[in-house]
Parts: structure tokens; sequence; C-alpha cells
């Protein structure tokens, strides 16, 4: 998960960089320039987005504004930093939605919602695992029911083999002899002359 960071490059902006990414989330940083801020925030999809108003806080405040009634942003957090005490009231005014947060605030905001974030995935990778193991589950016992649903139907379609009388049993003494066949003599031939 990722926090899109915009706050304008100065030397302090590294180590708070530093500090926001010790809560565990990946945090994306960009200056408020229009329009790379707007691409980064729609190719990132952040799951927050955190403006800081240290330097040219009106310039923060309509990139901010900008980006809560943006179709691809509207419905992400929005949390203000270093917003000076003269602009509070308009801050308030234009973006009550955006909370005005410090920087340690943010940083435990952050590490909770990375942890939510966690248990969620963890979650999920538990019950994609339980669902392939019903799944297979439940196609071993599909083909288990198969295959006994189809084993009566083939019996049931083998046609049977006509069965043989069994033959007597032969009685033992002598056996029988065939009639003999009585040869006729031999005419002999006479030699004419």
């Amino acid at each position: 998960m990722s926090v899109l960071y915009l706050h304008f490059q100065n030397a302090e902006r590294n180590g708070r960089v530093q500090k926001l990414a010790k809560s565990g989330a990946h945090i994306v940083v960009t200056e408020p320039r229009w329009p790379g801020f707007f691409e980064l925030a729609k190719k990132e999809k952040p799951y927050a987005i955190a403006v800081d108003f240290s330097s040219a806080p009106s310039h923060a405040l309509e990139t901010a504004d900008y980006l809560a009634k943006a179709r691809e942003t509207r419905d992400l957090p929005i949390y203000l930093l270093r917003v000076p005490v003269d602009r509070t009231d308009i801050v308030k005014k234009r973006l009550p939605q955006a909370p005005i947060v410090s920087e340690p605030e943010l940083a435990d905001i952050l590490a909770e919602k990375e942890k939510e974030a966690q248990a969620r995935a963890l979650e999920k990778k538990e019950a994609a695992a339980l669902a392939r193991k019903n799944a297979r589950a439940k196609k071993a016992a599909t083909e288990r029911q198969t295959a006994a649903a189809a084993a009566p139907a083939k019996a049931a379609a083998k046609p049977k083999k006509p069965v043989a009388p069994p033959t007597p049993p032969k009685k033992k003494g002598s056996p029988k002899k065939k009639p003999a066949v009585k040869k006729k003599p031999a005419r002999k031939q006479s030699k004419k002359k």
C-alpha cells in the first residue's frame, strides 16, 4: 500500500519522508505541481494522500481541494500537514473531510492502516486457500459419486453371456464301442480275352 506525499523539494523533505516511511507504508513523494501529482495519483492508486503546507500554503490548499473533488481521488483520505495558523479556518471550511495532523500523528495513522491492510491480506490469503481446499474436496466427492453411479450402469449395460447347461458327469466303466462296419468283399475282376 502506498501513500502519496505532496511536498515541494527542500532540505527537510527527505527527513520527513523517512520518518513517515518508518510507519511501514510505502511513501511516494512528488511536488504538488499540475499535472504531475494528479497523474501519479491515478497511476499509483494510493490509499491515502498527505499534503504538506510548509511551502506555498495557497498552492497546497488548491492542490488538496482539487484532489478532494477529482473523481479518481475523492474517496481517498487526505491528511494535511503543517497548515499555517492563519490558514486553518479557510482550510477547515474548504476541506472539512481532511484532518490537519502532525507528522507523528500521521505516522501512527499510517502504521495502523498498514496493520489493517496486512491483516486483510492475510485474511484474503487464508480464505483463498480454504476455498481452493473446499473446491478440491468437492471435486473429489463429485468424482467419487460419478464413479459410483457409473459402476451399476456399466454392469447393467453389459450383455449377459449365456450360461451353458452343466454337462452330466461321465459314468465310469467300459466305454461304449462303436458298431463295426462290415466290409463287403471285393469283387474279382475277370479277365476277358
